[in-house]
């Protein structure tokens, strides 16, 4: 930070990085999807971090996602991210497909990595089905991709949201983006004051990133469910009110936020509310069900509360203390602030 190139952003030739903007996917990717297939029954769409595939009685679901930072933890970030998507598209997830991209003598980093791997898909209870390892010349990181495929009775996605529902949250904001700033920017947090216990504490929080279980919790009382990521809480809740059509108003005196989560955000000048967010799980639920959700998460050890509640509209509206205090309109307005330490 102060002005030192970060590093991943040079060695991957990025002025700036994050996911294509949601104009772009439109212009570029939405509109050239292949053939045809009745059987498709969600595919690409905004918002949506799986697809679903009629397979006649049951449904097939399957997400994939890109691990590029927490060079440390990789092979955990990928297992727990891809699997999260699937949960909470309303399936059990039961295989994954890694693929690692590693530096030219680097195989010290590949047996780390598919150990984490392996060791993670024990315990989230999915098999390694295939994959691809790859040496590559000119990367001085590993990077991993990770898909993930679930069988489910019925497909919950991000457009479901009602007016009139409530918005129910897990966990703590910033659980995953906390976690990474802790594993990458242990330096820089030092100078900062962040002692070494602090540090440690907040690398151990990717070990709460699985909402596996939230979302098989969740799944008989939600019209929608969404695993927030890039972004954060905010990127999370605008995604699901743009798939649905319809307004969060999220009370921010309600979202929780672990205390080590602020003490690392404050001392890199981050919004909490707007960094990687896994870990959290997002839901909606009308107003009885939502209670009995709060219920049964209770009953499994899982913090879970009420945030907000979904309007007619669109976007999100935060309110603290009973007052409007920021509109969010447009997907621009809740780009992750941590590639900014990348890229200073």
């Amino acid at each position: 930070m102060n002005g030192e190139k970060v590093i991943g952003c040079s060695a991957l030739g990025l002025e700036m990085i994050g996911k294509v903007t949601s104009s772009d996917l439109a212009r570029f990717v939405f509109p050239r999807l292949g053939a045809e297939d009745a059987e498709v029954i969600v595919g690409p769409r905004y918002g949506e971090d799986a697809c679903a595939i009629d397979l006649g009685k049951k449904i097939l679901v399957a997400s994939t996602d890109p691990i590029i930072f927490a060079e440390d933890r990789i092979g955990k970030l990928g297992v727990n991210i891809a699997c999260n998507d699937v949960a909470a598209s309303g399936a059990k997830p039961r295989w994954i497909l890694p693929v690692f991209f590693i530096p030219e003598d680097s195989l010290d980093t590949l047996d780390k990595i598919t150990r984490q791997v392996d060791e993670e898909a024990k315990k989230v209870g999915v098999a390694v089905v295939g994959g691809h390892s790859e040496i590559v010349p000119k990367i001085d990181r590993p990077l991993l991709t990770m898909t993930c495929l679930g069988i489910a009775e019925r497909f919950v996605n991000s457009a479901g949201a009602e007016e009139g529902d409530l918005i129910i949250m897990t966990k703590s904001a910033g659980i995953e983006g906390a976690g990474i700033i802790a594993t990458d920017f242990e330096k820089e947090l030092k100078e900062k004051g962040i002692t070494r216990g602090e540090i440690e504490s907040a690398k151990g929080l990717l070990d709460r990133i699985s909402v596996v279980k939230d979302a098989l919790t969740l799944l008989k009382f939600s019209s929608s469910m969404h695993d927030p990521t890039e972004g954060g809480i905010l990127a999370g809740a605008y995604e699901i009110a743009e798939a649905s059509g319809v307004s969060f108003e999220l009370w921010l005196e309600k979202i929780p936020v672990d205390e080590i989560v602020k003490k690392i955000c404050s001392a890199v000048g981050l919004d909490p509310l707007r960094i990687f967010a896994s870990g959290a799980l997002l839901a909606t639920a009308p107003k009885d069900d939502a209670k009995l959700a709060l219920k049964k998460l209770s009953a499994k050890g899982i913090e879970g509360r009420v945030i907000g509640r979904v309007k007619k509209g669109k976007g999100v509206i935060l309110i603290r203390d009973g007052k409007k205090i920021e509109e969010i309109y447009n997907p621009e307005m809740v780009r992750d602030e941590m590639y900014n330490l990348w890229l200073s």
